[in-house]
């Protein structure tokens, strides 16, 4: 009787639903966060909510995916002999800063429009600074915990 010792793969499935869902509430919070800091709780709130969850899921988050990637190569060569801690951190806190731009960028386009540049600019900089103490909190949480964690289970 012989045992099989080769673990056996996680399906697809599986790995697309936890990167999926974590990356859907961290999105749908951050996106929360700015509507609200945008239109206030308004019989819109829900509705101009996910049409900014949508945008950033469907756009925002794959670059995000595509600039994390470029910054961990980009803080390797710039600091290659940091400890691994610190480029993660310094990885973690440049996405929060590049990621918050941009989801405060689509969720006062999609909320405020583009019309009145001086609007939208005010709108942007409230909503970006209001959620930034929360994106930097994932950023690390994600960079020295998550992520590596991550990394597992999808090899798995």
């Amino acid at each position: 009787m012989s045992t099989n010792s080769t673990p056996t793969k996680r399906p697809l499935y599986q790995k697309a639903m936890v990167v999926a869902g974590l990356m859907g509430s961290i999105a749908g919070t951050l996106t929360g966060i700015m509507t609200y800091v945008n239109v206030g709780i308004t019989d819109t709130f829900i509705s101009d909510w996910l049409a900014s969850l949508a945008f950033a899921v469907l756009l925002v988050m794959p670059a995000g995916f595509l600039l994390m990637v470029l910054i961990s190569k980009l803080v390797q060569l710039l600091a290659p002999s940091s400890k691994k801690v610190y480029q993660q951190l310094a990885t973690g806190i440049s996405m929060a800063f590049i990621m918050e731009s941009l989801m405060a960028a689509s969720t006062t386009a999609t909320t405020m429009g583009l019309t009145d540049k001086t609007t939208f600019i005010t709108a942007w900089g409230q909503a970006f600074i209001t959620a930034l103490p929360f994106g930097l909190f994932i950023a690390v949480v994600m960079s020295l915990f998550l992520k590596p964690k991550l990394e597992q289970f999808m090899a798995s």
